[in-house]
C-alpha cells in the first residue's frame, strides 16, 4: 500500500525524455495494414487509404499536469494524416484528452464514442456519434463495431454511474483489426468477439499495469492475460500497448514489456507477436 501512495503521489514529479523513434509523415504506400505506435493507448492504424487514431494522447501531461509522460509524443500532430476515425475507448483522462482531440479537430472527419460518452466530448470541429455494444457503424466502406470488455467508464469522482466503456473492432478491403482499449481479462467477451466479427488480423492489446495485481486485476490485463485474449480472439497477429508511457501503477520500468517478450518467446509466437517502441511503426500486412 505504501508502495502504491508513492507511485500516485510522485507521478507529477515524472521527466519526460524524448521518444526512441520520431514520426514524420507515417503515411505507408506499400502497405495494406500499418500501425505506429504514438505511446499508451495511442496507435494510429492505416489499412490503405483510411486512418484511424485510438484514445489519442498528444499532449506530455494529462489531468491539468498531475500526470506526466514518461516518454514524449513522437509525432508533431500536424503531421497526422486526415483521420478518417478517432475512437474513444472510455472516459478516462488517459483515453480522452480534450487538449489532444483540440490538437487534431481540423484533422478529424468523425470520433467514435461507446455510448453514453458524448456527454463528456465538449464542441469540436469533427462529428461524433456514440456506439452501442455490437452496433456496427459504416462510413465510405469502413465499418467500426463497439465490442464488449470489462473496464469503468467514469470521468470524475462523482459519475460513478457512468460505464461507458468499449473495445473496437475496425474493417476495411477484407483487412480486420480489434482494439482492446483498458480491460480485464474476460475470456467470454473475447471468445464471443471472435464468434461474431470472425478472423481478425491484428488485436492490439493493453499489456499493463500489472502491480498492485489484486487491485489491478479487476480492471487490467497482464502480459498472461493479455495471451490469453489473443489467442480467445484467434487473431493473426498482436501489438501490445498500455505501457512504459505513463506512472500509473508500481510496475517496474519495461516489467510489461519484458514478461510478453519472454512469454512470446516461451510459446515460440515468433513475429505473431510484434512489441513496438514508442514511435516505432510496423507494417503488418504489405501491399
Amino acid at each position: 500500500m505504501r508502495a502504491t501512495l508513492f507511485a500516485l503521489v510522485c507521478v507529477a514529479c515524472v521527466e519526460t525524455v524524448p521518444p526512441p523513434h520520431r514520426l514524420g509523415r507515417p503515411e505507408r504506400s506499400d502497405a495494406h495494414l500499418a500501425v505506429s505506435w504514438i505511446g499508451h493507448a495511442t496507435m494510429l492504424i492505416q489499412i490503405d487509404d483510411r486512418f484511424v487514431l485510438t484514445d489519442p494522447i498528444l499532449v506530455d501531461s494529462i489531468g491539468g499536469g498531475v500526470s506526466r509522460r514518461k516518454v514524449g509524443v513522437p509525432i508533431d500532430p500536424r503531421d497526422l494524416p486526415p483521420l478518417d476515425a478517432v475512437l474513444i475507448s472510455h472516459m478516462h483522462f488517459d483515453h480522452l484528452s480534450l487538449d489532444s482531440l483540440g490538437k487534431i479537430e481540423h484533422r478529424v472527419h468523425r470520433a467514435y464514442m461507446p455510448q453514453g460518452g458524448l456527454v463528456y466530448l465538449s464542441n469540436m470541429a469533427f462529428d461524433a456519434v456514440d456506439v452501442r455494444r455490437w452496433e456496427t457503424m459504416e462510413d465510405r466502406g469502413m465499418q467500426i463495431t463497439a465490442v464488449p470488455v470489462d473496464h469503468v467508464g467514469n470521468r470524475y469522482q462523482l459519475d460513478t454511474w457512468m460505464h461507458s466503456f468499449t473495445g473496437w473492432v475496425v474493417r476495411y478491403h477484407g483487412v480486420t483489426v480489434y482494439v482492446s482499449g483498458d480491460t480485464a481479462y474476460t475470456g467470454a467477451d473475447f471468445r464471443a468477439t471472435r464468434e461474431r466479427i470472425g478472423h481478425i488480423d491484428l488485436a492490439l492489446l493493453a499489456i499493463a499495469p500489472i502491480h498492485p495485481r489484486n487491485f489491478m486485476k479487476a480492471v487490467h490485463m497482464d502480459p498472461d492475460e493479455a495471451l490469453a485474449a489473443f489467442a480467445d480472439l484467434g487473431a493473426d497477429r498482436m501489438i501490445p500497448m498500455h505501457f512504459d508511457t505513463f506512472v500509473d501503477s508500481t510496475d517496474k520500468p519495461h516489467e510489461a514489456r519484458d514478461r510478453l517478450a519472454f512469454l512470446a518467446r516461451e510459446k515460440k509466437l515468433g513475429d505473431r507477436v510484434r512489441i513496438l517502441e514508442i514511435g516505432q511503426q510496423a507494417v503488418v500486412l504489405p501491399k
